[in-house]
């Protein structure tokens, strides 16, 4: 009996090791060659998505930078699903689309929403594909100044400050603007405007007053974007992905390589989570910045 159960013992250890081998050779295998791993084989296409608020450039700068390096990526589509964002962010990320289209194809895919900044990078790219009901446009610049004067008065708090020059504290929470002030501000708003007229003009090869016509802010669906020049082709991202395919010769199957996924320690990303939607919530409402974002639902 007990050479049996030792022959039991070493059968089911041999088993599980079996299993554990095999576990972790197919992990290995898709972490290699599964569809986001640059050691697949075949034609690749880079997917960049660009989704919520653009606040911080440099991730997609980066990716943008290393697809583009990457021979084995033969177009770049940007899935792009936002309502804009930082004037400056989206500019950035205009920019390097703009040296990219140089060397490498970049298709921007529409999702639900791709309005103000988050048009104004599509604008970059050599193609633009939208769903027919993608809400985009929104071609306009926006500083909100959040008032707590007569807050402060209500608890019972003064603010004094002192500047070096009469406009240093323009925008300050604690008084209103001064017409002079507002002046100011409108002609600031004006400048960093024409900077998206121009970008989008040039981007689409498009008249700079016949995008200042339709640059009021409103918002546009896919097909009425199509009609004013504004989008290439109405489609889903398989359609996106077919164009990829057409505008650089591609024939068959492709893999799709998206950005790696950074790893979390379960309490990073719960803290993490807590903390960046806290710290979100009071820069948005608290921070005066300039912006390229649609204020829609």
């Amino acid at each position: 009996m007990p050479k049996e159960r030792n022959s039991i013992l070493i059968v089911l250890m041999i088993i599980g090791v079996t299993v554990l081998f095999l576990g972790i050779a197919m992990a290995l295998i898709l972490n290699f060659f599964g569809p986001s791993s640059n050691l697949s084989f075949g034609n690749k296409i880079g997917i960049i998505p660009i989704v919520g608020k653009i606040a911080d450039s440099d991730p997609i700068v980066s990716q943008l930078v290393e697809f583009k390096k990457d021979s084995r990526i033969k177009a770049i589509i940007l899935r792009i699903d936002t309502p804009g964002g930082g004037v400056a962010p989206s500019q950035e990320i205009y920019r390097e689309v703009q040296k990219t289209i140089k060397t490498k194809k970049v298709i921007s895919s529409m999702g639900n929403l791709a309005a103000s900044g988050g048009y104004y990078i599509a604008a970059a790219s050599n193609k633009i594909v939208a769903n027919p009901g993608t809400l985009t446009g929104s071609i306009g610049v926006i500083m909100e100044f959040i008032q707590l004067q007569e807050l402060l008065k209500k608890i019972g708090i003064g603010l004094e400050v002192m500047t070096s020059g009469e406009f240093k504290d323009i925008g300050s929470p604690h008084r209103k603007m001064t017409d002079q002030e507002k002046t100011l501000i409108n002609e600031l708003i004006s400048d960093i405007q024409e900077q998206f007229v121009s970008a989008v003009a040039q981007g689409r090869n498009l008249s700079v007053e016949r995008v200042r016509e339709i640059a009021d802010g409103r918002i546009f669906s896919g097909a009425k974007a199509k009609e004013l020049g504004l989008v290439d082709l109405l489609g889903n991202f398989q359609d996106a992905i077919a164009l990829a395919k057409k505008m650089t010769g591609i024939e068959g199957d492709v893999t799709l390589v998206y950005p790696k996924k950074e790893k979390f320690r379960l309490w990073d990303l719960l803290l993490g989570e807590t903390l960046e939607g806290f710290s979100r919530a009071v820069a948005d409402h608290l921070i005066t910045r300039i912006e390229y974002r649609w204020t829609g639902p």
